[in-house]
């Protein structure tokens, strides 16, 4: 029987950036688009690991399936941790990142650098196909947020987010930089030895 998990997400860019760790384990990776069945869960939760938690064990479970959920956003410094678990829907329900991302400046107004702090946090969470929750990590990655975006490459804030070290957007920096750097990356690389351990007993 083959090793596989499935990445409880449709977004392609994260399901692409996700196999890409997985590549050097024996290891089939598959997303929510390879399941016509997939559920959509109701992400209610209160906090980055309850939504992960919820993403991987009710997909688990429908799917019978190893699921392999995070949940992730930012959290701007200055707007007192907003706009945190609601980082896709800032802007309403059906908001794109361009949305997202005018509402997030309009915000952030004309406040100087050293005001415009921000972290992009992400919670990784996996789940056997009974339901239950086997391993999980989280990470962070600080930044600051740019007056105007710069750059095509990623999603969500990445062209306001600014890596300090770097001095370049992570819109601008290429998915390498990233998948050396990222919050999804670093807590993506704390729970992968344990998701192959698992899932290949």
């Amino acid at each position: 029987m083959s090793k596989r998990v499935v990445i409880g997400t449709h977004n392609k860019k994260k399901g692409i950036e996700l196999a890409e760790m997985l590549a050097p384990y024996d290891v089939l990776v598959a997303t929510l688009a390879d399941f016509p069945t997939a559920i959509e869960v109701v992400e209610d939760g209160d906090s980055f690991a309850a939504n992960a938690r919820l993403k991987a064990t009710q997909q688990a479970l429908h799917l019978g399936e190893w699921v392999l959920a995070d949940d992730s956003g930012i959290e701007i410094d200055a707007l007192d941790g907003e706009p945190g678990i609601y980082s896709a829907r800032f802007a309403g329900e059906n908001a794109t990142d361009e949305d997202n991302n005018r509402l997030l400046l309009a915000k952030l107004g004309d406040l100087p650098p050293e005001r415009r702090g921000a972290g992009y946090y992400c919670h990784v969470t996996l789940a056997d196909p009974t339901g239950e929750i086997r391993a999980e990590s989280h990470a962070t990655c600080r930044g600051v947020i740019r007056r105007a975006p710069s750059g095509s490459n990623g999603f969500g804030y990445d062209p306001l987010f600014e890596v300090r070290e770097y001095h370049r957007t992570f819109g601008e920096l290429g998915p390498a930089v990233k998948r050396a750097l990222s919050h999804r990356s670093r807590a993506m690389r704390a729970i992968v030895p344990q998701l192959v351990a698992l899932v290949s007993s």
